[in-house]
């Protein structure tokens, strides 16, 4: 019968606690400053501005993991904060996107992709066209499948980062007690 390991020790689980908070934190900032600058770009505002408000997301992530790492147990309160807070920002845009579907943007940038990829479209078309659903109809549902997988994955990926870092309170309490 294989043995159980120890529990962590505070301290380990406060180094753990900020490498991810560090890591999640930066990747957030990183990513979604380049998709504002791309979406700047293409002049969406709508974009910008969400990719913006992500950024700021990291940025607060950042900052709790900074606050922890000089001892004050509160930075731990900013990393779940940048969770839910990040959850809300996505959601929200999650729910404008449905609620203003653009087929004929969401037609661009399957053609872009497509193209960009040398995927042959025909296929698609006939496809659709044997089902005896319009491209239209097709694209509609496509769109709105997308959005609503990105819900399920925001709300996945950051309740379980939140819950992640509220589950670790009391041992990077004590690590925080113990200096």
């Amino acid at each position: 019968m294989p043995s159980k390991k120890p529990p962590l020790l505070p301290a380990e689980v406060l180094k753990r606690v900020l490498r991810v908070a560090r890591f999640d934190g930066t990747s957030v900032l990183v990513v979604a400053t380049a998709f504002a600058f791309g979406s700047a770009v293409l002049h969406d505002v709508h974009g910008t501005i969400v990719s913006l408000l992500v950024a700021g997301a990291g940025a607060i992530e950042l900052h709790g993991a900074g606050i922890l790492s000089h001892g004050e147990e509160r930075g731990l309160r900013w990393l779940v904060t940048a969770q839910v807070y990040l959850m809300f920002v996505m959601l929200t845009y999650v729910m404008y996107s449905l609620q203003h579907v653009d087929i004929a943007g969401f037609r661009d940038l399957l053609r872009s992709t497509a193209a960009s990829m040398a995927m042959p479209t025909g296929d698609l078309r006939q496809a659709v066209a044997q089902s005896g659903v319009s491209m239209d109809d097709f694209l509609r549902a496509s769109y709105e499948f997308f959005y609503l997988l990105v819900g399920l994955a925001t709300v996945v990926f950051q309740g379980a980062m939140g819950i992640y870092y509220a589950r670790r309170h009391a041992a990077i309490a004590q690590a925080v007690r113990q200096g």
